[in-house]
């Protein structure tokens, strides 16, 4: 199976803040955010195999800052890293500042997406090959960030996980 890049399933998606969207605070509900991030990270799971897709797990979410009421809402999504038959997707969210267009980092998810065939078997994925810095970085880190996924998941014994045992042992 031929490599993608991550640039090949690159999937932005914007949206306005509206009041139902919003706490009694006005804040974006952290629930609303978590919703388009998922749709935004199945999209890009699915440009990168061509399969259907279904969520695997969130791995992370961070609400670093607080995305108020009629606020303009980016979301950047893409595959990092690709196994057999799952692959991590990064989703970054900004804010946009309407007066001067600049946008802002405000939170980052990464999600683990599984492609399944029509009987809901996984499917084989093509890897990745990352071509920017930060697409190295995140490639590298993610059979971390998986080995660790898998052992809290109880699907993978500490003692085998090669990569998050070589970040605190040397040979």
């Amino acid at each position: 199976m031929k490599a993608k890049k991550p640039s090949q399933s690159v999937t932005i998606n914007t949206e306005v803040v509206l009041p139902n969207d919003t706490n009694n605070i006005g804040n974006l509900f952290g629930g609303k955010l978590m919703q388009w991030v998922d749709i935004t990270a199945a999209i890009a799971a699915q440009r990168h195999c061509g399969h259907v897709v279904v969520t695997a797990s969130i791995n992370q979410v961070s609400f670093d800052k607080p995305i108020k009421q009629t606020s303009i809402v980016t979301l950047e999504a893409k595959v990092s890293r690709a196994f057999s038959t799952s692959m991590e997707i990064f989703v970054d969210v900004f804010v946009e500042d309407t007066k001067t267009g600049e946008k802002t980092k405000c939170n980052e998810a990464i999600l683990t997406f599984v492609a399944i065939d029509q009987n809901g078997k996984p499917l084989p994925v093509p890897p990745i090959e990352p071509e920017t810095e930060e697409e190295k970085k995140r490639f590298d880190s993610a059979l971390r960030r998986r080995q660790l996924s898998l052992i809290l998941g109880g699907r993978m014994k500490p003692e085998e996980a090669t990569e998050l045992k070589a970040l605190f042992y040397k040979d």
